[in-house]
């Protein structure tokens, strides 16, 4: 069964005639880093005997967050400190989906429109938040890029405790028990205040906006005590986009994987490239 970096190893040249046009500086830094973890050409380290001359010589691994060989440990020490970080409340998992229209942009100024993600999110967050008298909310916010089918698809996850703390009274007010914000609201401001950040850049611009669609998707839902939403969201931190266990078949053109379905929650079967839906 082969990995995948056997298969970026075997069709990397390929890729890059492809898609060469697509590859961003960061994306060719991750190949690279991938391609090199734990060859002879990639640094090593020294192990000697004190007692005999037996010495043994092991490359190192590149330490790339997007290498499925060497990111298992750093997604554990993650998992840990969110752990020993949670708040002894409920919380809720707010997501913002970035609409199909702007993912284009995304795709060619990927550093900018995430960043603009993450500004936007936590302002209107702390906002609504404010708005409700909450006072100071805490939340982790993690990005994916990718649909479990592998397409295109920013959104954030965010995780936010259900309540805040007031710094004047120094006391924790708790949020109420199945209510967090409303999600039609939160979706409505995330709309305007992307748009308008997008458009305050003076190096990005909007293609077809009167395309754009009115109605974006917030979805905000309680989830306990966060912590089987931690496991979830790690999983997805510090790996390729891509793990070796769903690799199902290969040849030359076609990759198969397996994924779950996030409504039927049924494992079919993909063969990549495939047409985005």
């Amino acid at each position: 069964m082969s990995t995948f970096i056997d298969l970026l190893r075997q069709h990397h040249q390929a890729l890059d005639t492809q898609y060469n046009h697509q590859l961003t500086s960061d994306m060719r830094k991750a190949i690279y880093a991938m391609l090199m973890c734990k060859t002879p050409q990639q640094r090593q380290s020294l192990w000697v005997c004190n007692t005999c001359e037996h010495h043994d010589r092991t490359p190192l691994s590149c330490g790339h967050r997007h290498c499925p060989q060497c990111q298992q440990s750093t997604t554990s020490q993650w998992l840990e400190r969110q752990k020993a970080k949670r708040l002894p409340v409920e919380y809720y998992m707010v997501t913002f989906t970035l609409p199909f229209e702007l993912r284009a942009l995304a795709m060619r100024r990927p550093k900018e429109i995430y960043q603009l993600m993450f500004s936007v999110t936590s302002s209107i967050l702390k906002d609504f938040a404010t708005r409700q008298g909450l006072g100071d909310i805490g939340f982790t916010s993690v990005l994916h890029t990718h649909s479990r089918k592998r397409d295109l698809h920013p959104h954030l996850h965010i995780m936010v405790a259900n309540g805040g703390y007031d710094a004047q009274r120094k006391q924790w007010k708790k949020g109420k028990k199945a209510y967090l914000f409303n999600g039609f609201s939160l979706a409505k401001v995330w709309r305007a205040r992307l748009l308008d950040a997008i458009n305050k850049q003076p190096d990005l611009s909007l293609d077809n906006i009167h395309k754009i669609p009115d109605k974006w998707v917030v979805d905000c839902k309680k989830i306990g005590h966060g912590l089987p939403a931690l496991k979830y969201l790690s999983r997805y931190l510090y790996r390729g986009v891509l793990p070796d266990k769903d690799i199902i078949h290969y040849d030359q053109h076609n990759v198969t994987f397996r994924y779950k379905d996030s409504t039927t929650k049924k494992q079919p079967l993909v063969p990549y490239p495939h047409s985005s839906s």
